[in-house]
């Protein structure tokens, strides 16, 4: 005999339920969030947390029940995908904002000891302000400013991504920036 389920699901609005059909259906959805809609539908249409689990092609029983257990408690937030494991983020919107605005910054020659931003210059500068970042690596602020949309030019250290200055006929200089840059680079 199954054991009685110790978190059945709450009855879901008609908001909700519409969504959970909409993202069970969708093709372009993630497949994680998908299966998790069609776990909730099908426990929601009386189906027992192993019968959802096999239902939404899953194995797990007891992750349906833990799924059931997070949409009672935050709603539709549950269908997103937590932390994965591995180590905590270190560095959130605030810490990244934080370089951006250090790169940002045109360094000064007797501050920062040079003109330009190279990693290791940006890297010194951020360790040494007072509510700087005093283990940010050089890997992390690359990451920020290719997520930020900067790329590294041999000519013109680090400039805009899709951004290019050229030369008139007339000789007057223009910056042009390509307004499809972003998606090309992913």
């Amino acid at each position: 005999m199954a054991q009685r389920q110790k978190h059945p699901l709450r009855s879901l609005t008609e908001a909700e339920r519409a969504e959970l059909e909409r993202v069970a259906r969708s093709a372009s959805d993630r497949a994680g969030r998908v299966a998790r809609a069609k776990q909730l539908l099908a426990v929601a249409a009386g189906a027992r947390f192993t019968e959802a689990a096999h239902q939404a092609g899953r194995r797990s029983g007891d992750a349906v029940a833990l799924l059931v257990q997070r949409f009672n408690a935050h709603g539709l937030a549950a269908l997103d995908a937590r932390h994965g494991g591995g180590p905590p983020v270190q560095y959130g919107a605030a810490e990244r904002e934080r370089i951006l605005a250090e790169f940002r910054r045109q360094p000064s020659r007797r501050q920062d000891g040079t003109v330009t931003w190279s990693l290791t210059t940006l890297q010194r500068a951020l360790r040494r302000a007072p509510a700087g970042l005093p283990q940010v690596s050089t890997f992390t602020i690359l990451a920020v400013l290719w997520e930020a949309g900067y790329t590294w030019q041999r000519e013109r250290t680090w400039c805009p991504t899709g951004t290019a200055r050229r030369k008139r006929r007339d000789g007057s200089v223009v910056t042009t920036t390509d307004p499809h840059a972003t998606p090309k680079k992913r």
